[in-house]
């Protein structure tokens, strides 16, 4: 059975973070939805860096649709449009109390997912700058990615980060073997 995720972006996303998880999960063969979280319902956004990205539907076409994944990408002000998308919230708070996954990357842990409690019980990290903000039971300060399986929470520092938090995604939702064959030939160094 096919693996479904759905990633949000909006202006001011990090491109590095959204690319590199949107690759690396269909490198995967992960059904990925990149949804857009514009008010104006504009499917194109302006990454953080000037990156323009086109999303493949507005957050609102995906309510109706369950995700084995759900991936916050950082940037700012990319992290505070996804907090204020209330369709996302309602998808958020849904994902969670279904038991399903949740993953955030850079700010998106502190900026979104402990602005509407959603974390508060778990161990978490984020970008070092948003340590303070993040509203975690423990916040860990000294680790790329962090999984807590019990929370069903996925959360990583940075853009440096991107591409360890991708793979361990995909080995979270298709297991160690597929994210060794999808990192092996992209070279990574260990």
């Amino acid at each position: 059975m096919s693996k479904r995720a759905l990633v949000a972006i909006a202006d001011g996303t990090e491109e590095i973070e959204a690319v590199t998880v949107i690759d690396v999960l269909r490198r995967a063969a992960v059904d990925v939805s990149v949804a857009s979280c514009q008010l104006t319902r504009e499917l194109q956004i302006k990454a953080s860096r000037g990156v323009k990205l086109v999303a493949d539907s507005h957050i609102d076409e995906c309510v109706d649709y369950s995700f084995d994944l759900i991936v916050l990408p950082g940037g700012m002000p990319g992290a505070e449009h996804l907090r204020d998308c209330p369709t996302l919230t309602s998808m958020l708070t849904c994902q969670q109390k279904a038991e399903r996954w949740i993953a955030a990357i850079c700010a998106a842990p502190a900026v979104v997912l402990s602005a509407h409690d959603l974390i508060t019980d778990a161990k978490a990290t984020c970008h070092p700058a948003f340590f303070q903000q993040l509203k975690a039971k423990q916040v860990v300060t000294d680790m790329p990615v962090v999984v807590d399986e019990d929370h069903f929470l996925i959360t990583s520092q940075g853009p440096g980060t991107a591409m360890a938090f991708a793979l361990r995604l995909v080995e979270i939702l298709m297991g160690e073997k597929k994210a060794s064959q999808v990192g092996q030939p992209m070279v990574l160094l260990n």
